[in-house]
């Protein structure tokens, strides 16, 4: 049977970023939206685990209640100066406008308004694309190993005249870690003192999970029986989680007298697929 791949809505993908900025786990996160931990990861990976800006219409654009009156007063046969006076518009903005939405004659405010959001989603150059120079300096510093925070800095420094030699450090990040953009090879992250393939929250920590766990009359390891510790019976196992790449998880089950060793690929990380 074909598996139907689940789409995501908008507010389930600002929750993921939101969760992961915050310090959550796929297997966390997952629980939240009711999905897998893969799916989230899908999610996080193209963006490199950095939430995606909201697009915004900027206030100096036109609007559709503007572009709605254009479209009247042109079905009036108004002067395009007289529908500038009308909005308080200049009158080169209003004829560029008409002219790049098929003249007069054609014009309809929905098509108009729908093409400018068309055209406002389209990607725009970020600083390393646009200077080439500047982008070669910033891969250079990263094979030495250089911090973004310290190429930042130094280009501060050593290009102080050159404002256009200059770029932030969250630009450096950014441009390593989105993948869709495709400034900087996805393999420059190597170059950074921690190796990871997206951008984790400073509250992000190794443990994962545990901090959502809540283990319910649980019993220290310094109470179990002497006898077990001594090694002296088979049937005394020690559990391990052991996470690899790709979202990767096995259990090991070992023997503490016997050393058998039992391993169980898992579903996730999170406490039901751990114990299942």
């Amino acid at each position: 049977m074909k598996r139907i791949k689940r789409t995501f809505t908008q507010e389930e993908k600002d929750l993921v970023y939101d969760l992961w900025k915050q310090g959550a786990g796929f297997s966390d996160i997952g629980r939240v939206i009711e999905a897998k931990p893969g799916s989230v990861f899908t999610i996080l990976r193209e963006t490199g685990g950095i939430k995606p800006r909201q697009r915004t219409r900027n206030i100096s654009h036109l609007t559709s209640e503007e572009r709605e009156e254009i479209r009247a007063g042109l079905s009036a046969k108004m002067s395009i100066r007289a529908i500038t006076r009308l909005l308080g518009r200049s009158p080169s903005s209003i004829s560029r406008e008409v002219a790049r939405n098929r003249g007069r004659r054609y014009y309809k405010a929905t098509d108009a308004d729908r093409r400018a959001r068309r055209m406002a989603k389209r990607s725009k150059l970020g600083t390393l694309e646009i200077n080439p120079e500047l982008k070669q300096l910033v891969l250079e510093k990263l094979e030495l190993k250089w911090s973004p925070e310290q190429i930042s800095g130094w280009l501060k420094v050593e290009y102080s005249r050159r404002k256009y030699m200059q770029v932030s450090h969250e630009t450096i990040y950014k441009s390593l870690y989105v993948r869709s953009k495709k400034i900087i090879h996805h393999s420059f992250t190597e170059y950074l003192r921690r190796k990871r393939p997206m951008r984790h929250s400073r509250f992000h920590t190794r443990s994962g999970d545990r901090g959502f766990i809540n283990i319910v009359n649980g019993v220290s390891i310094h109470e179990r029986s002497k006898n077990i510790d001594n090694r002296k019976s088979i049937g005394h196992w020690e559990g391990d989680l052991v996470s690899g790449s790709g979202n990767t998880h096995i259990a090991t089950l070992v023997d503490r007298k016997s050393r058998f060793t039992i391993i169980l690929k898992l579903a996730g990380k999170d406490a039901e697929s751990v114990h299942q």
